[in-house]
């Protein structure tokens, strides 16, 4: 009888032997090195952790962690890793992908996955423009942004991931930042833990071909007066001496003062599982707004898988266990 023996591992198990190509300072590498963190307290054997990927600068992270992985095509890591999900469920599978793979070719792919609540983590690298492409704006690129491609600026409006999953009805939806490494490790966490798919925008910077997409919310000093942190059951208060907050006035969010005339008890009190809510969060963009960071919306659903895997069970009653052989000749056959 074989005896299975648990392994302690640590973040060096997860680093590959692989050489890191990415522009130095690039906000990718932070990301890795917390992932490479977290995946060992999740107690997760390797063999069943795989990342999938598409095209892009971030795509190359499969390359990097020592699990198994594909660097795929573009835009469809969605599509290989929903696949993989409903064919071996016990895999503990992660979606790493860009704004310009996952919104533009591969928008379809992600939507899809989403809406059918497979169990993926999908990691949205967001950083504003085509980096591997040298500076193209992407999807996610603010109107009347000068880039290569668009010198005059761009006249397109851009997609908001977020509202977009939401939209897709997602049942785990999240935003961190990479500069921020503690609070993004907590969302891989969060993201890691939840049954179903698992979507999280994370704010990359790319220092090479959008540098400032970000400032203003990037540096740690001054980040406190310009982000929301949120807690479920929490008001929404923010600022370095919490002396700010956000309360709805009609249809739209406010920040207020407090101490004056508003208190903690005018303020949006944040809950995970209010759809409503998660739309009027999404919509809060820097710097209009102190962009929220956390689990925006988290509910739970049954996953693809175990609505395919209860049609199967609920057929094999019926019919027995199927035999493929006499399915392949239980119709017409011809030979071409």
């Amino acid at each position: 009888m074989t005896e299975t023996i648990s392994l302690e591992l640590t973040r060096k198990d997860f680093v590959s032997d692989q050489t890191v190509r990415w522009c130095p300072g690039c906000g990718d590498y932070s990301i890795l090195a917390q992932m490479q963190k977290v995946l060992p307290e999740l107690g997760i054997p390797k063999e069943k952790i795989v990342f999938i990927s598409g095209i892009g600068c971030s795509s190359r992270f499969p390359y990097y962690m020592n699990t198994y992985g594909i660097h795929s095509i573009h835009g469809r890591a969605p599509t290989l890793a929903s696949g993989l999900a409903a064919a071996n469920p016990d895999l503990n599978i992660w979606v790493v992908t860009g704004d310009g793979d996952a919104m533009s070719i591969g928008g379809n792919h992600l939507i899809h996955a989403m809406r059918r609540n497979v169990d993926l983590k999908i990691l949205l690298f967001n950083n504003r423009i085509y980096g591997l492409t040298k500076g193209q704006y992407s999807p996610t690129s603010r109107k009347g942004k000068k880039t290569k491609s668009s010198p005059m600026g761009s006249i397109e409006q851009p997609l908001n991931p977020l509202t977009l999953a939401l939209s897709a009805e997602a049942t785990f939806v999240a935003r961190a930042m990479d500069t921020d490494t503690v609070h993004l490790g907590e969302v891989l966490r969060a993201a890691a833990a939840h049954e179903g798919t698992s979507f999280v925008e994370i704010y990359q910077d790319c220092v090479i071909f959008n540098p400032n997409e970000w400032a203003g919310i990037d540096d740690r000093r001054t980040r406190p007066d310009h982000v929301i942190y949120l807690e479920h059951d929490k008001p929404l208060i923010f600022g370095k001496n919490n002396d700010k907050g956000v309360r709805l006035n009609g249809f739209k969010p406010e920040v207020v003062e407090l101490g004056g005339e508003f208190s903690e008890k005018d303020l949006i009190v944040h809950d995970e599982t209010s759809q409503e809510l998660a739309y009027i969060l999404a919509h809060m963009e820097h710097p209009n707004y102190p962009p929220p960071m956390g689990v925006i919306r988290q509910v739970r659903k049954p996953t693809y898988t175990e609505e395919l895997m209860g049609q199967v069970r609920m057929a094999q009653e019926r019919k027995g266990v199927g035999d493929l052989q006499k399915l392949y000749h239980a119709a017409d056959v011809w030979t071409v």
